[in-house]
């Protein structure tokens, strides 16, 4: 009688007793660029507006990005901060710092001043890089920071000869070209890549952290998780594993954020690896996707559901053919089914669900590529990666199919732990497990579905939107008693945070002056879209707001109203 993987070959890759499949070896991150160097020297890696960078070139580019940061003093273990989109210049800065011993602290480009203090005092970063349009916050976050350094660059850096002398023109008609004053602690990231490469390179093993990648969690603070390069080296293999017999030097549009775990991995990790094209993107345009996907073919494509739904919104989608991608995958937010059947009618072209969470590299499920497939399923854990579902109370019980309960993983892609956390650490790495603290069942096919997210959390756009944070800012007005936000569905972002505020007594003030108060200290995308003034919040015995009871009026309100 075959057993239950021979019966469900998608099985294989977690079924308890089953051997391990993969081969992760023993190198640090900056070999996948390394090895793919050695092999496919004249082979695109990265294009940006159509000019090329060979694997050699950006080999060569990481290199002396390395001796320039070593020049300026990086030790090893230093951490280098990241304000950057998705161009080349993230791309050489991320392998340079590795290779010169650094760690990498990605940011989200859109944070505000407060927000980018906050996470260059917590991660002790000494060095940062950023486009120019960010260098004032940069700058103003200074004083809070150790920041001993401030590398600059401009966005048309790496475009093509002609593009890069007109597009300053366009860019100063439309305010986005910054004087960039120069001192002695500021520098031209053209400068820095000139340095020598730095001979020897830093000596580093699996366990030491590669990239301090911050997530907010269940609580909103921020908490940066500690990437080694074991576990990152394991999930882009674990990822490029998931596409079986990928052509040669097939190509990917990258338009998730780098700076994201899901694009840092799958986007920029697992391409280096397979020695494929990434095209890069440093903003999202619905028609400039299509463009790139129809010019350069990818293979693989990896979105957000709001992505996929602008995609097929888009009014000249049938012009374009997007049959010649094998795999498109969305991750980061809830896949919902209408979409996903809009997209594979239109297109022709199957959409997988898949999951994952910073705290794993971030990738631990997918929807396989052939075979069985699940509409509503997050499909099932990648290659080596165990997952179960277990009671609320304990957290230590297997629950059988059917049964909800949160979701537990273990593999070679989960974190170190917390920086500087370690109470974190501990309630969420228990007994070699991580406990993710999302709810979920599986079925009798082994395929994993989310039931519930983390508690209080938004994923607006699939980004993630931490109640907590908004909420303090909104109770730092003047006129604001207290505050509370939750998630309210939206049709194009699939949720967005609608909050409800009691004012002060004899306060005045309207939704507009606070969704302003929030634009000056919060990123666009987490000010709520919506606020509803009342008399008094619902609250616990113990005075505890209560989110959800604000969700469940909400919800019943929305279901009383005509549509």
């Amino acid at each position: 009688m075959p057993s239950p993987a021979d019966e469900r070959p998608w099985l294989r890759h977690y079924e308890p007793g089953v051997p391990h499949t993969l081969a992760y070896p023993a190198r640090p991150v900056q070999h996948l660029l390394d090895e793919s160097a050695e092999r496919f020297p004249a082979r695109p890696a990265v294009t940006f507006f159509g000019r090329d960078l060979t694997f050699r070139d950006l080999r060569d580019l990481a290199d002396r990005f390395a001796g320039g940061l070593r020049a300026l003093g990086l030790q090893a273990g230093g951490r280098v901060s990241l304000h950057l989109p998705n161009c080349p210049q993230f791309v050489i800065a991320y392998y340079g710092t590795l290779k010169a011993g650094g760690v990498v602290v990605p940011f989200n480009p859109l944070y505000v001043e407060r927000e980018v203090a906050a996470q260059l005092a917590d991660s002790g970063a000494v060095i940062a890089v950023t486009l120019d349009l960010f260098l004032a916050r940069v700058r103003a976050a200074r004083p809070a920071s150790v920041l001993q350094h401030v590398i600059v660059t401009r966005v048309n850096e790496f475009f093509p000869p002609i593009l890069r002398r007109l597009y300053p023109l366009r860019a100063r008609r439309h305010g986005e070209w910054p004087d960039v004053t120069r001192d002695a602690s500021t520098h031209l990231f053209s400068d820095i890549t000139a340095a020598a490469p730095p001979s020897p390179q830093a000596s580093q093993e699996p366990d030491d952290i590669a990239v301090l990648l911050y997530t907010g969690g269940t609580t909103g603070t921020p908490k940066g998780a500690m990437l080694t390069h074991a576990n990152l080296v394991a999930n882009a293999h674990q990822s490029a594993a998931w596409i079986p017999n990928p052509a040669k030097g097939s190509a990917t549009v990258g338009v998730l954020p780098l700076f994201h775990s899901y694009g840092m991995t799958v986007i920029m990790n697992a391409s280096l690896l397979l020695g494929g094209r990434m095209v890069l993107l440093p903003r999202f345009e619905t028609k400039a996707v299509l463009r790139a996907i129809a010019r350069y073919r990818p293979e693989r494509f990896g979105g957000v559901p709001t992505l996929y739904n602008a995609l097929v919104s888009h009014p000249e989608i049938g012009r374009y053919d997007l049959r010649l991608i094998r795999s498109c995958i969305s991750g980061a937010a809830p896949l919902p089914a209408e979409v996903q059947s809009r997209f594979e009618h239109t297109t022709g072209v199957r959409l997988l669900e898949g999951y994952g969470l910073t705290e794993a590299s971030p990738v631990t499920h997918s929807t396989p590529l052939a075979g069985l497939q699940k509409p509503g399923s997050i499909g099932v854990p990648i290659p080596d990666t165990d997952a179960r579902i277990v009671d609320l109370e304990t957290g230590t019980r297997t629950l059988p199919p059917g049964e909800t309960g949160e979701l537990i993983i273990r593999g070679p892609q989960v974190m170190k732990g917390y920086w500087a956390q370690p109470q974190e650490t501990s309630a969420t790495l228990r007994h070699g497990w991580l406990y993710t603290g999302d709810i979920a069942k599986t079925d009798e096919d082994g395929f994993f579905y989310i039931v519930d997210r983390k508690k209080e959390m938004l994923i607006t756009g699939g980004l993630n939107v931490y109640p907590r944070e908004v909420e303090e800012v909104l109770n730092a007005h003047p006129g604001v008693l207290e505050a509370a936000l939750i998630g309210v569905p939206d049709p194009d972002k699939g949720e967005v945070g609608k909050a409800f505020v009691v004012l002060r007594p004899g306060a005045r003030a309207t939704a507009d002056e606070l969704r302003e108060y929030c634009r000056q200290h919060l990123a666009g995308f987490k000010v709520p879209a919506a606020i509803e003034f009342r008399q008094t919040l619902p609250k616990s015995l113990i005075g505890k707001v209560l989110r959800r009871a604000l969700a469940e009026e909400e919800q019943a309100a929305r279901g009383a109203r005509p549509a």
